[in-house]
């Protein structure tokens, strides 16, 4: 059935009622969890596309899609059971033994693993590179390059790199420019604007915004879209229908969240600027931000993370980590709650101290998920936090 036609709103409206179908009297207004393996379907000229939810095309998967490829400003999108399958399959629909990709060195962890260990075991190999040299994703393309990818922000750095020079070299040999703008989400940055032809998030993050899902999402143009979902009926990370139904909720108040997070964040990295104990607050909202001129033009919010460098190290990360009281201490991001977390133990566990401190992840680094709690409540736990990391 076709969805109700959204493309003359704006991005709020968009988020309500892109992907729901058209209203008929009797309907209901909340569409209903479609809890079905498979479908009715007898032969093809039925006029009838073969629905299967391992295919992705259950009702509420692509209800949930639609949601997303709209807000992207794409043609299509893809739900998948997980941010890292909607990452391997999008890899995987563009690659084979042979070929080559050329990746930012800023990259979630689990990211760099499946760079650094896994494709190689396919004949795939990667070429890391550091956004800010001058040339570098030129010089790092070959013959066989058939991909670029980046972090918008980064995790857990919080840097926002230009993209103008891997959309350009991208372009120059015909590759696919791939970007994980998880960190931003479609509120504060659609990746259709910035030339980038794949756009991923961990869907469990900011488009759930409940810490109670674990899904991904990738849009792009239709054909590239439908290689994706090739690869992923192949390796069968289809999203469950009511983990699809709870997702698509959860984009229903994106833009509403998305205002209350950045306007958290940025008051809570202002205030722990003056705070005892905190050697350095990294926030793209704060002047002293690397890429702060740059956040200010490309975001249309600088986002729910911050993250924070503690004076004391890691045993004051520690102590800070223990004395939470609102803030939760816990790994993932984008809830409604603060969560907060070091990367040495989390996302960035398999690098070595001096490979973290190369990355700018010295011990005593924490990251901060802002959530949506009264900020006054945060800054006193924080307070009261800080306060038990300096012993």
């Amino acid at each position: 059935m076709a969805s109700r036609d959204t493309s003359s709103t704006r991005p709020a409206t968009r988020a309500v009622h892109a992907g729901s179908p058209p209203r008929k009297a009797g309907e209901p207004v909340v569409p209903p969890v479609v809890q079905s393996a498979t479908f009715h379907y007898s032969r093809p000229d039925e006029g009838h596309e073969l629905l299967y939810s391992r295919y992705g095309n259950n009702p509420n998967q692509r209800a949930v899609a639609e949601k997303v490829a709209a807000l992207e400003g794409m043609e299509d999108a893809h739900v998948l059971a997980s941010g890292m399958a909607a990452i391997s399959m999008s890899l995987l629909s563009i690659v084979e033994s042979g070929d080559h990709i050329v990746a930012s060195r800023h990259l979630y962890g689990a990211t760099s693993a499946l760079l650094r260990v896994e494709l190689p075991r396919r004949g795939i190999t990667t070429t890391f590179v550091d956004p800010e040299e001058d040339g570098a994703w030129s010089k790092a393309a070959t013959g066989r390059t058939r991909a670029f990818l980046v972090e918008l922000p980064t995790n857990p750095t919080l840097r926002v790199f230009d993209m103008e020079p891997p959309r350009r070299a991208a372009s120059d040999v015909g590759a696919v420019l791939m970007a994980d703008v998880t960190f931003a989400s479609p509120a504060n940055l659609r990746g259709a604007d910035h030339g980038i032809d794949l756009v991923i998030h961990s869907a469990t993050k900011y488009l759930g915004g409940h810490s109670d899902l674990i899904a991904g999402v990738v849009s792009g143009s239709a054909a590239r879209i439908e290689a994706v979902r090739e690869v992923a009926r192949l390796y069968g990370p289809a999203l469950d229908p009511h983990a699809a139904w709870l997702l698509e909720r959860g984009i229903r108040t994106l833009p509403l969240r998305m205002e209350r997070h950045n306007d958290n964040a940025l008051q809570l990295a202002r205030w722990l600027v003056d705070q005892e104990g905190v050697d350095q607050v990294i926030y793209p909202g704060l002047p002293n931000h690397p890429d702060h001129a740059r956040a200010r033009e490309i975001l249309a919010g600088f986002g729910g993370m911050l993250s924070l460098v503690l004076a004391g190290g890691g045993d004051a990360a520690d102590r800070f980590m223990a004395a939470l009281g609102v803030a939760i201490a816990a790994p993932s991001l984008g809830g409604v709650e603060t969560l907060v977390s070091q990367p040495r133990y989390t996302s960035h566990l398999g690098l070595t101290p001096d490979e973290r401190a190369a990355q700018g992840i010295p011990d005593g680094f924490v990251r901060v998920s802002v959530g949506l709690e009264d900020v006054e409540d945060l800054q006193e736990d924080f307070r009261q936090s800080l306060r038990a990391a300096r012993g």
